[in-house]
């Protein structure tokens, strides 16, 4: 008998949202997706442990700042993921860089030169960029370029407009997070799949696309449970924690298709100027709020990887 996860496969891309060499392995997903909170795991993998002394000595020889070091590390770790995927793995621009368009740019650039230098072309990675106006401004001059985007932290239909519109290659909307914010504001403990809002917000942005022919591709991400992913079979793209990938694979249960192009309701095409979007997001209490706090943490949990650095 299939498991649930095999039969995931059949329908959506598989993702593992780990940066862990020995999870990867023995996962096999098709692309890997990383960012700090991931990297700082990937420090504590006895697997990445010579990579790893590796980098801090050549970054020591060279004289690099900490900071330096951190950087040429992520991508150090995502040029062994890619020999370990088919697929790609998205590399993530500094958390503090989400408001200024002009450094996001400069730092993608500077990420696509390092993989260059190690041998891995711009084919193989995804720059990851938060979902804020500059972000996704950010990401059209990229795309423009020929470097692929991930627009992650996304929590509502008016980025999800506004990454098509810059021609976003990928768009990370997070489930979790939502439901977090929904179950507090609301005093639950718990929703069905069907009623999960953060769910049904991945649904909506899914039938946007489908709706108006869009190629961004669709990657659900932040998951706390089956439930939600099994809600969400038939989505492009689904980035999935080791945890729960091993709940799938030893889960039989029937998974029927829930999300395809032909179920698509024709909902009409959208668009956002700069005013326009700013006051949507403002709008949506849940979206101001996880959008902020999904960037601070993730700057926090860089500045913790620079700390570990400086140590060693």
């Amino acid at each position: 008998m299939t498991t649930v996860l095999e039969q995931l496969r059949g329908m959506t891309k598989v993702v593992a949202d780990t940066g862990e060499v020995a999870s990867v392995k023995r996962l096999a997903p098709v692309d890997c997706t990383t960012n700090p909170s991931l990297v700082l795991a990937a420090l504590k993998d006895p697997a990445s442990e010579a990579l790893i002394a590796a980098e801090i000595e050549k970054g020591r020889a060279a004289g690099l700042s900490p900071e330096a070091l951190v950087a040429t590390l992520t991508v150090a770790v995502g040029a062994e993921l890619t020999r370990l995927v088919p697929g790609r793995v998205s590399t993530e621009v500094d958390a503090c860089l989400s408001f200024d368009k002009d450094a996001s740019i400069a730092r993608a650039r500077e990420i696509v030169a390092d993989y260059a230098a190690r041998g891995i072309g711009k084919d193989r990675i995804l720059i990851k960029l938060a979902a804020t106006w500059e972000g996704i401004r950010a990401a059209e001059v990229l795309q423009d370029e020929g470097i692929d985007c991930n627009l992650t932290l996304l929590f509502c239909m008016a980025q999800a407009v506004a990454c098509a519109d810059a021609g976003a290659f990928l768009i990370s909307p997070f489930v979790g997070r939502i439901t977090d914010w929904y179950k507090k504001a609301e005093g639950v403990d718990s929703y069905t799949p069907d009623e999960d809002p953060g769910v049904k917000s991945v649904r909506g942005i899914y039938d946007y696309y489908k709706s108006n022919g869009i190629d961004t591709v669709v990657m659900g991400a932040s998951f706390r449970n089956t439930d939600q992913i099994k809600a969400l079979a038939g989505c492009d793209n689904l980035t999935i924690s080791p945890k729960l990938l091993d709940e799938m694979a030893a889960d039989t249960s029937e998974l029927p298709r829930m999300l395809s192009p032909e179920k698509a309701t024709g909902v009409a095409k959208a668009s956002y100027d700069e005013p326009a979007f700013r006051w949507a997001l403002n709008a949506d209490a849940m979206a101001t709020e996880k959008l902020a706090e999904g960037i601070r943490n993730f700057d926090a949990d860089h500045r913790k990887l620079i700390a570990l650095i400086a140590e060693r």
